[in-house]
């Protein structure tokens, strides 16, 4: 069963919660939210949920790929699939779709979002989709030993693990919120 709207609407209200100055810039999707129009599909439009996966290794290293279509550095993740039954576990599965991870390697940071933010998409023809906004809420994930496996080469042109400050000043503050998310677990 494909994740409901009202999960992802507690999702974002119970992160709020944590973090309530990001709520003026959450504003738009908790109302579009709250309309209810199955925001789990991809084909929603002006919007649609993706999640994300900051994956750190020790404490020194976090994951990134090369995003193919944006041509960006970023954390893996990407689109919700109608098979997923929870955020964190799609997150999981970008995851370890993207950058060939065992996943067994791999332990939750925390069950909360370590990040959740609103961005505009540009319009992509090729695809059949007009410009919209994707709500991505990422999680943060540990590992002692995890490698990079074979990448999803269709949305991925490489992957690597970056240090934590250079990683930061790549893809943003969001990257901070991978080692500092409350209940860190050793």
């Amino acid at each position: 069963m494909a994740i409901a709207d009202a999960h992802i609407s507690a999702t974002l209200a119970a992160y709020l919660e944590r973090f309530p100055e990001e709520a003026a810039g959450l504003a738009e999707p908790a109302l579009l939210l709250r309309q209810g129009r199955d925001f789990a599909s991809r084909w929603t439009f002006p919007m649609h949920v993706t999640v994300g996966a900051l994956l750190v290794r020790g404490e020194a290293e976090i994951l990134l790929v090369e995003h193919r279509a944006y041509g960006l550095l970023l954390q893996p993740g990407g689109h919700l699939e109608p098979a997923d039954t929870t955020l964190i576990g799609a997150a999981v599965r970008e995851l370890a779709e993207e950058t060939g991870v065992d996943t067994d390697a791999v332990l939750p940071v925390s069950y909360s979002p370590a990040y959740i933010e609103y961005g505009r998409v540009p319009a992509r023809p090729d695809k059949g989709e007009p410009e919209h906004h994707h709500l991505d809420i990422g999680f943060a994930f540990t590992t002692v030993r995890a490698e990079i496996g074979r990448v999803q080469e269709a949305e991925v042109t490489g992957a690597g693990w970056y240090s934590l400050p250079m990683a930061e000043r790549l893809v943003g503050p969001r990257v901070a919120r991978a080692v500092g998310t409350p209940g860190r677990s050793g």
